[in-house]
């Protein structure tokens, strides 16, 4: 065979293997792990891409877990674009401890991918450089693909659209590019969980009570026949009617 016809095989598969590789990232598999904040207007439920942007998954997680963004707020709700969560340093209104200080402070170094910027999407925000994300982070409300491989995808909304929906029938003001709510839009608080223990935890308690079901079942087919003497048979027909077996 010809020299020219290994190169095209190299080449074909060169490119099919960036295909799918390309094609993995754009559709990245979800961690189990689901936080959720929990606002007054309801709940948003979300879910991280570690494979995607580990660093900023790892920040976050631990902000989360610090209770960093509880008492925290949304300033930008932009209709069609985004919700943007302030950053913890600033955006609450409860005091921070040192430890959430430090780590609310620290800046993550940017991981741009291939993940569209679609609804649903988590996208950090930063300043001109592109290295300077804290805990600022955008819920896209619809798409917008000029993002794309400018900001740092790191999750995406697992629940709560109808929470994002009455979000965005909020009034709102313009100051500069930013489109701001004329009211406070505050995280509550927030939790996480392990969404394959919980699954796994209520198939468990589905198995438990069939289970249940089953040696009742059985109890009842195993109960053994009682046998009545003939002075029985002959006493009270009324009282042996309402004898419970």
């Amino acid at each position: 065979m010809t020299t020219s016809y290994w190169l095209c095989m190299i080449i074909a598969i060169v490119t099919v293997t960036v295909t799918i590789t390309v094609a993995i990232d754009d559709h990245p598999q979800l961690s189990s792990t689901r936080v959720v904040f929990q606002t007054n207007y309801g709940d948003i439920e979300f879910g991280f891409y570690p494979t995607v942007a580990p660093k900023t998954v790892d920040h976050i997680f631990k902000l989360v877990r610090l209770g960093g963004y509880n008492t925290n707020h949304f300033f930008r709700v932009d209709k069609g674009f985004v919700a943007q969560v302030a950053d913890v340093v600033g955006g609450r209104s409860a005091p921070m401890n040192d430890e959430q200080r430090q780590e609310g402070e620290k800046t993550v170094v940017a991981e741009f991918s291939h993940v569209k910027h679609v609804k649903g999407i988590l996208s950090m925000g930063r300043f001109e450089d592109p290295n300077s994300a804290q805990s600022s982070f955008s819920i896209l409300l619809g798409d917008a693909p000029h993002l794309d491989q400018q900001y740092t995808i790191f999750g995406k909304v697992t629940k709560g659209d109808d929470t994002l929906k009455k979000l965005e029938e909020l009034p709102t003001r313009r100051e500069g590019i930013f489109v701001m709510p004329t009211e406070r839009i505050t995280i509550l608080s927030s939790y996480y969980y392990d969404a394959e223990m919980d699954s796994c935890e209520k198939e468990r308690s589905i198995l438990r009570r069939r289970l249940a079901a089953s040696f009742v079942e059985i109890e009842k087919q195993d109960k053994p026949i009682r046998f009545r003497s003939p002075g029985e048979v002959s006493g009270s027909r009324v009282a042996s009617r309402n004898r419970l077996v």
